[in-house]
Formats: C-alpha cells, structure tokens, sequence
C-alpha cells in the first residue's frame, strides 16, 4: 500500500479493486520484463545468492539500526485509516439502542445472537480480520485495542433495527487485539443493499473498558468487498437480490468509498463459496488526532438504506 493507492513491484495496480493476477495483459508483461531485468543484472540465481551472502556479513549493531530504520520508514508509509459515520445502525447507543453494555458482546463469531434473542444470520461464511497499527508508535501492533464490529446480513437487514429482526443482535461483536494487533471475526458474507456496495463497519477503541463510552473512540471505519468476490458469492442462493443491486454501483460512486474508490479499505479476500472467504485488512491509525467519523446527523443523511424498514435513510 502506497499513498496513492494498492501497487506491486512499486507500480500502482490500474484496477486497485481486482487481485495482483487480474491487473490486465499490459501490467502482466510490465512484471514480467521487470523479473528478466533483474535477473539479467544480478547474473541469474548465481547472482542472487552472491547479494544474499553479502547481506548476511551484516553486524549485530549494523542489523539493529537497519531495524529501527525499516521501522521508521514502515510508519512514514502508513496511511491512516479513512474514517467514516457510523451510519444509522451501530447500536452504540449512538442511536437509540446500545449493544455495547450487554454481556456476550465480546465474541469472535458474530453469526447467532445472544443472550434472550436466538436467530442465526444465514449466508456464505466470511471471517475477517483486522489489523489495527499505531501510527504514532512507530507502526506497532495496538495490542489490547477493542474493536467493534457489525454488518447487515444476507437480506441486507441490520440486527436491532430492521423489519423482524428487531429483538435479534446478530452480525454484531467485539473482540481485543493480540499481540500482533490482530482481532478476527467469524460471520456471513454482506448483502449489497440500494445505494451501498457490500461493507462491514467497525469502530476502534484503546480498549476493553473503553468501548461503552462512543467519546473514546480512535476511529470509524468501514471494510470494503472486491467484486470480483462479491460477484461470485452474489450469484449463490439467497443473495439473488444483491445481483441487480450491485450493478447500479462501484466503489468509486458508493457514498462511502466513492471519494478514493475505497483504495485503503479494500480487504484482501481469498475464498470459495464452498469453503467460505477469508479478508483482512490493515487498519493504521493516527492516535494523534480527533477522529473525524461518526453518527450521521440526526441517524441519517444521503445514502442508501437496507430492505424492510429501519430508521431514516442514512450513509451505512
């Protein structure tokens, strides 16, 4: 990840949302040519094997500030996190109902409701995990950060809000960052409801004990579905509605990732509607300064708004 968006071999990708295989004939024969260059240079393996025995005569002390240094220049290339409204469903006690200050909210798999509701979220399955990094600190790992997550299901409902399922708290969770900064959830692939292309919201807070208390926030933010995926998993049963709803729509005219076409939301996913997908996605942070996302005003605003009911239409 660069600032100007997703690239490889420091060249930036021309369809950021696609996978590195699926850049197009032109880019392909770029990586291609750059691969023979270099071999040519370095004299083939030979030539490789020369430069790797030259590197390892390094010194401990010479290994050390080479560390510090790579550390530097890894938070100097850090781009924080877009942030985002939480939208008119976070059930943060932002809007109406607060799922934060129930007990069994701290979960990894987020797909049945808990404690007196019981309904469980159908749908492909989709783990996701996000990696939150400290800017300030250099890049290191947010360890003990909480992170809060939710989604609309397959029907594009949102639990406590939607049409018949207002009494159920599925799709909703938090869970505490390892020591790698690392928080995983284990769900259903999103719906693609009018007017948002397929996302996940989640808030970041320094930790556990902080996540009943909005103000203490250090960022909100939304993960975004390559299409290629989406239209894949959207072709299965029961997300037949998402077909005709993701085709009115891109990541550069979503109301959300429209404004840089979701270059740094955009999670790496690898899967199969058989075996389920898998996405993660690098969440920096400028631990720095006031985030800037949050509640629409009045839980609403332009943007799209799921089936059956909900509150006032707002940016999800």
């Amino acid at each position: 990840m660069t600032p100007e968006g997703p690239a490889y071999q420091g060249r930036l990708l021309p369809h950021p949302e696609e996978e590195v295989v699926d850049q197009g004939l032109g880019f392909d024969l770029g990586t291609l040519h750059s691969r023979r260059r270099i071999l040519g240079l370095l004299g083939g393996v030979g030539g490789m094997a020369a430069l790797a025995a030259c590197g390892s005569d390094s010194t401990p002390a010479n290994r050390t500030s080479a560390s510090a240094s790579s550390s530097a220049s890894a938070a100097s290339s850090l781009t924080e996190i877009p942030d985002e409204t939480n939208g008119p469903y976070p059930a943060d006690g932002t809007n109406g109902v607060n799922v934060l200050d129930k007990d069994g909210i701290v979960r990894q798999d987020i797909r049945s409701s808990f404690g007196d509701a019981g309904a469980t979220a159908q749908g492909i399955p989709f783990t996701f995990e996000l990696t939150v990094l400290d800017i300030v600190g250099g890049g290191e790992p947010m360890a003990g950060a909480a992170v809060y997550a939710w989604q609309c299901d397959r029907d594009g409902k949102y639990s406590l809000y939607s049409d018949g399922v207002e009494s159920e708290n599925y799709l909703r969770g938090v869970q505490v960052a390892d020591s790698q900064g690392r928080v995983t959830f284990v769900s259903v692939f999103p719906a693609c409801y009018p007017g948002r292309w397929p996302h996940v919201h989640f808030e970041v807070y320094p930790d556990l004990d902080s996540v009943t208390d909005y103000d203490k926030r250090l960022s909100t933010s939304q993960l975004a579905v390559p299409k290629k995926v989406c239209d894949t998993v959207f072709a299965t049963a029961g997300y037949e509605s998402s077909v005709a709803n993701l085709a009115q729509l891109t990541l550069k005219t979503d109301n959300v990732f429209g404004d840089d076409g979701g270059v740094h939301q955009l999670a790496a996913t690898t899967g199969s509607p058989e075996a389920g997908y898998t996405a993660a996605l690098t969440v920096p942070i400028d631990t720095s300064t006031e985030p800037t996302g949050g509640n629409a005003p009045g839980g609403g605003g332009p943007g799209g708004q799921p089936p059956s009911g909900a509150p006032a239409s707002g940016q999800q």
